[in-house]
């Protein structure tokens, strides 16, 4: 791709996105298509999750598209532990960049993968763009995440409470964008698909269904079984029939997934992945949501389906009227908000974004001072 490729004037950018997840993807897409739109090459560098037949093999979804040019790497056998991926992640990744020299790498949030890249970028002097920093969880992703800011030089962030706390990791507000949560672009469209394909191309048995996601906890990784036990024990004695999506690879998975693997089929409709599209379908109609995904706490609101955040992992994200919250061991707390929200609907909740992330992307490609952000980054103070 040359400069002449594009007819504003500006030169078209070599841009890398790097995805590590099914859900992650899903936020870059939109990001994705917005600057293939605009004349630049874009690129995908797919790793982690993706690449692990027993996740899905979601790098497909990627691939299917067929919009964007796509660089696989597998950095992690089944059981590696975290270091060891991010330590796999930093070579392979080096490597690439090296190779294909781009002008814009972009990561996504808290995840091993993008902390590996971040790394990479900071080290050679790559200018990185960082989705959604500035959030908090309070477990081992939220200090990926602040890592993540800190080693990237652009912030493209959900909220305005999100650029608030970038400001105050010492980041120039000059650098900090809200843009909202890029997923949000998808679900606020049609999916494209009818409830009715979702269902019977996924071999799920009812349209009164609630969805279920629960990952694990890297620092709960002991009990984390038990609190599966718990949570899918009460889901099982409410009677109601549940789609439950398989955890993320992280510490504790197998525990999960040991307890997920006993549970009844007549009423648990088990999968490793879901098309995005077709998950966003089958979000939107779901009667409620119950888990530790942040889709409880993001996407759900925004679709005014009711969520139910169990435990630790989205800690103080949650601020829609539509979310609810408690232990995986509050039984009762669980039954009731079964019993209460099933089938209700809340008005849409924005505090996320209002589906226009991808727009605001590209309004911020085609400023010539995005290209123009120097290198060497200096620590902000408040005062100043």
């Amino acid at each position: 791709m040359t400069n002449s490729d594009r007819d504003d004037g500006m030169a078209a950018r070599n841009i890398l996105f790097v995805t590590g997840t099914r859900a992650d993807y899903g936020k870059m897409e939109p990001l994705a298509l917005a600057a293939k739109a605009q004349g630049h090459r874009v690129t995908f560098f797919v790793t982690g999750m993706h690449m692990l037949e027993r996740y899905g093999l979601t790098k497909s979804e990627v691939h299917s598209k067929g919009h964007f040019e796509v660089v696989e790497f597998i950095n992690q056998r089944q059981g590696d532990p975290q270091d060891i991926i991010l330590a796999k992640t930093v070579i392979g990744f080096s490597d690439y960049l090296k190779e294909l020299q781009p002008d814009l790498v972009v990561i996504h949030g808290d995840r091993v993968e993008a902390l590996a890249c971040a790394l990479v970028c900071a080290t050679n002097y790559v200018l990185c763009a960082h989705v959604e920093g500035g959030e908090v969880s309070g477990t081992i992703d939220e200090l990926f995440r602040h890592c993540n800011t800190k080693l990237s030089r652009i912030h493209l962030v959900s909220s305005e409470e999100a650029r608030r706390r970038v400001v105050r990791l010492g980041e120039a507000e000059s650098a900090v964008h809200v843009i909202g949560s890029p997923e949000l672009d998808i679900h606020g469209q049609p999916s494209g698909v009818e409830l009715a394909e979702v269902l019977r191309y996924y071999e799920i048995d009812s349209p009164d269904y609630g969805v279920c996601v629960f990952h694990p906890v890297t620092s709960e990784a002991d009990s984390i079984g038990a609190q599966a036990e718990a949570l899918f024990a009460a889901l099982e004695a409410s009677g109601r029939y549940f789609v439950v999506i398989l955890p993320n690879n992280d510490p504790g998975s197998e525990a999960i997934n040991a307890v997920i693997a006993r549970l009844p089929r007549n009423r648990f409709r088990v999968l490793p992945s879901m098309r995005f599209a077709y998950f966003s379908e089958l979000m939107r109609n779901a009667k409620l949501i119950v888990g530790n995904s942040s889709a409880g706490v993001r996407e759900a609101p925004f679709l005014g389906v009711p969520s139910l955040d169990i435990g630790s992992r989205q800690a103080n994200r949650a601020c829609a009227e539509s979310v609810h919250g408690c232990t995986a061991f509050d039984g009762p707390a669980i039954a009731s908000f079964l019993a209460d929200n099933w089938g209700r609907r809340f008005e849409r909740h924005t505090g996320f974004g209002t589906g226009t992330a991808a727009d605001r992307f590209a309004t911020l490609l085609a400023q010539p001072t995005t290209w123009a952000v120097p290198m060497q980054k200096y620590f902000v103070d408040e005062a100043n």
